[in-house]
């Protein structure tokens, strides 16, 4: 039997007097300026590791780990956990809490300039499938989402804590005010599912706002075919430069105003009205726009 399934939960971090007393033990101080929020509360603990759907044959990579809350519940249920901590502090409190789990290796760097195939290869080489599991900072949660996703890791699911603003934009519909650039390249990526919302008082220190936490299904393809992944976010990009101005406008600015009457042609081809806003059209109507902008020779 092997040492995660012996260790019995009885002794779970994700409680406000474990956790308090970790914090004691090792004289640590919460640093704002990397957005610290501990959870203690085991059963949105237990919501976020159930919809990771992880198994002992599946790795889990789990970035901020803090104290090792979310860690310990990641280690009884995967077969393997590779946990990415920026705050070099935090090391030698998690190679504490931890050491009753031979499943988790903790690695001190920023997941925005590890080198994360690498570490693919280092953690999880044997694992059927991997998903990401974090506590997300809020002030680099789009950054980390965007990084993920770009990469195109071998990654199954990704079940994050983040602000709920942030997490209703993800999977946000077109036509209202929360549907932009974050909702169409999560989307295009993946499935978005909301699991729950988390009140303030789930953690220590308590946040000044609501969380939420999302689960991202990646999708086996992306949903929309484009002939070139870049100019079509370049599109998504500049069809939302400016929420207030239309289509036509924020396109020209795009190609250029010299060449804004060869727009026209464009929009009639796809089929959209040019006094529309970028916040109506579906990821498949960016899709043929941005193939017709190129089939113009408007963009390359």
């Amino acid at each position: 039997m092997t040492t995660n399934q012996t260790h019995t939960r009885a002794a779970a971090i994700a409680t406000p007097t474990r956790t308090k007393d970790i914090i004691r033990k090792h004289g640590f101080t919460f640093k704002k300026s990397l957005g610290q929020n501990f959870l203690i509360d085991k059963n949105i603990l237990d919501k976020i590791v159930d919809a990771a759907d992880l198994g002992p044959a599946k790795g889990a990579l789990e970035i901020g780990p803090g104290v090792g809350a979310l860690t310990e519940r990641l280690a009884q249920e995967a077969g393997r956990v590779a946990a990415l901590e920026i705050d070099g502090r935090l090391i030698p409190i998690l190679q504490d809490v931890l050491a009753p789990y031979d499943n988790v290796s903790v690695v001190h760097a920023d997941v925005l300039k590890a080198d994360l195939r690498q570490l693919w290869q280092e953690r999880f080489a044997g694992t059927e499938s991997v998903s990401v599991v974090a506590n997300l900072p809020y002030y680099v949660t789009t950054p980390i989402i965007m990084r993920l996703l770009e990469e195109h890791l071998p990654i199954e699911n990704i079940v994050v804590m983040v602000q709920k603003e942030v997490a209703e934009r993800m999977a946000a519909k077109p036509g209202g005010k929360d549907y932009g650039t974050l909702s169409i390249a999560v989307q295009y990526y993946c499935e978005p599912e909301l699991v729950c919302i988390v009140p303030s008082g789930a953690f220590i220190p308590a946040p000044n706002v609501d969380s939420a936490v999302i689960k991202l299904k990646r999708r086996p393809k992306p949903a929309v075919d484009v002939s070139d992944e870049e100019r079509y976010f370049r599109v998504v990009h500049a069809a939302f430069a400016q929420r207030r101005k239309t289509l036509g406008n924020n396109l020209a600015a795009l190609v250029g105003k010299e060449r804004k009457a060869e727009l026209g042609g464009v929009f009639e081809r796809c089929g959209i009205d040019p006094t529309r806003r970028g916040e109506t059209l579906s990821l498949k109507e960016f899709a043929a726009l941005a193939d017709a902008l190129a089939e113009a020779k408007l963009l390359s």
